[in-house]
This record gives C-alpha cells, sequence and structure tokens, in this order.
C-alpha cells in the first residue's frame, strides 16, 4: 500500500517510524516548512529521517495549497495519514487517495474534539482518555472510527506523562491501522454525535495562573499546561515566572495573607496561598526568585 504521510510533531515521528519498522514506509512525506516550526511547541524536523528511510519529501505551511495537492496527485497514494496537522483538511485533500485519508486524535472521540486536548484532558480532571484513528471528513474530528485505545489518566498526570502516553499508543495503533484498511477499505464506525464534546484553542497566553482559584485546581492547571507546551506562569514586581512543578503545602488555615501572596521561602523553593486558603509550594520554576512577601499576579 502507498501511504503519503502528513505531519510535524513529536507524535508524528513515533507514527513515521512504526510505520517504517513494520516494513510500511510511506512513499512520500508532507511535513512544515523549517520557517513554520514555531507553529508547533512540540515541533519535530521529519525531513532528514524521511529521506533516510526513502521517502520522497514536499514542505508546505499549507496542507490545501494548489502546490501541495499537484504533489500528492504526482504520488498516487493509496492512503493518506494525517498525524499531528494543525490544519483542517479540505475534500480535495481527501479525495486523493483512493482509500481516503486517516487522521490521528489524542481522546476517545467522539468526545473532546478540537485544539489542546491534553491540556484539556488534564484540566477537565478526566478519568479515563483515549488515542483515536479515524476518518477525515468534512468535520473536525468527527469521521468513523477505525481504531481506538483507551486508557487511564493517572490523578498526577502532567502533559509529559499524557503526552507520552499517547505517542505509546500511536506507535502500536499505527500499523494495526494501516492493515485494518488493507484488509477492509471501507472500514469504520460513525460517532456518536450526541456524545460529542468540543475543545477551544489555547494559546501560551493562557497559562497564566488564577491564584483565586483552590489549591487543587492550581496544581491540576500547572500540570496540564507544562512540557511540551509552554507552561503556567505569573508575574511578581512586573517579571515573569513560570511554574514547572509544584505540590500541596499546606492546608487552608495554616497560612494567613492574601491570595497569591508568597508565603515562605522553602529548601526546595517557595509556598503560595490560593484562594481555598490552601498554600502550595513550588519546587522547579525558571525567573526570577519572588521576595518572601511578594504578592503574585494573576494578569
Amino acid at each position: 500500500m502507498r501511504i503519503a504521510f502528513v505531519g510535524a510533531v513529536e507524535g508524528s515521528r513515533v507514527a513515521f517510524d512504526a510505520l517504517v519498522e513494520a516494513g510500511m514506509t510511506p512513499s512520500l512525506l508532507v511535513t512544515l516548512a523549517g520557517e513554520a516550526s514555531k507553529r508547533h511547541s512540540d515541533f519535530v524536523d521529519l525531513a532528514g529521517p524521511a529521506r533516510l528511510a526513502g521517502a520522497a519529501v514536499h514542505l508546505t505551511k499549507d496542507i490545501n495549497a494548489p502546490d501541495t495537492i499537484d504533489r500528492l496527485e504526482a504520488e498516487r497514494p493509496d492512503l493518506t495519514m494525517v498525524v499531528g496537522w494543525s490544519q483542517i483538511c479540505r475534500g480535495e485533500f481527501r479525495s486523493v487517495a483512493r482509500y481516503g485519508s486517516i487522521g490521528f486524535h489524542p481522546a476517545p472521540l467522539p468526545r473532546f474534539r478540537g485544539r489542546a486536548v491534553i491540556p484539556w484532558t488534564i484540566i477537565a480532571n478526566e478519568k479515563e482518555t483515549g488515542s483515536t484513528f479515524f476518518r477525515l471528513d468534512e468535520g473536525v474530528d468527527s469521521g468513523p472510527i477505525v481504531l481506538q485505545k483507551l486508557f487511564a489518566v493517572a490523578p498526577d498526570e502532567t502533559a509529559r506523562s499524557l503526552y507520552d502516553k499517547h505517542k505509546q499508543a500511536l506507535f502500536e495503533m499505527t500499523p494495526l491501522v494501516v492493515s485494518a484498511i488493507s484488509r477492509d477499505k471501507a472500514v469504520g464506525v460513525a460517532q456518536d454525535e450526541s456524545l460529542a464534546s468540543y475543545c477551544a484553542k489555547r494559546t501560551a497566553d493562557d497559562g497564566i495562573i488564577d491564584w483565586s482559584d483552590a489549591a487543587e485546581n492550581v496544581l491540576r492547571f500547572v500540570r496540564a499546561v507544562g512540557d511540551p507546551y509552554p507552561g503556567a506562569f505569573t508575574f511578581t514586581a512586573g517579571a515573569k515566572i513560570v511554574i514547572d512543578k509544584a505540590r500541596m503545602f499546606a492546608p487552608p488555615g495554616r497560612h494567613i495573607g492574601l491570595t497569591g501572596q508568597v508565603q515562605t521561602h522553602t529548601d526546595s523553593g517557595f509556598t503560595v496561598l490560593c484562594g481555598d486558603g490552601a498554600a502550595i509550594e513550588v519546587t522547579s520554576w525558571h525567573g526570577q526568585r519572588p521576595r518572601i512577601h511578594a504578592k503574585l499576579a494573576s494578569a
């Protein structure tokens, strides 16, 4: 089966490598041009590995651009696989391959369609999530499901640990999806629209911490938007601090002060009072060390 593969992030590399290992090396890789790499915080340069594996490479900023469609048509793929691309694939793109186009989404579709799914999964305190391969259609993550794997979200899950779970699922599932389509060209189960939910886009600015929130929620937020994403941040005296790791420090009533105020310095970092009166300890961050009585700002 001739496969055209589209992707530009860490997960794309995992899926591409899985195909190579399974003897299913794509004949064509479509990936981001280097100058557009800032589109993804988890961008990975796939062009070199693809050429080493024997795949042709097409660089683009727009998956629906005429020259990209022309290059795909020239390749005459049986299947296009899209893993890690931030644009909607329009009808002209989807119609190129004779067995259709398959996408990947790090969520238990039909729930959590849309953007920034890994952070939103943790922020929403989900107990279970999943990785899904589905057929691309005119909607957003709405096509028939080809293969799905569900797994637990740990109580202390971070963006990185959840991302890595999806990467492992990707490696295992990618060759299985190709094999399934080889056996049944129309394989896929329609999604239940009554169960659909949608995640909004997130930007780096959305990482600002709301210290008026409960301590548990602040800690969950820090875990949700960290590596490989830009991170949770706050300000003190106009200086930005990005908080990488934090933990519960004291229950409500132990420290009396202002919400967002630094209460103490510790051997590991500093403590901050949250909106429910509990204090968290920040143990890893970049930026200046706040003064002991500094008030951290949420805006």
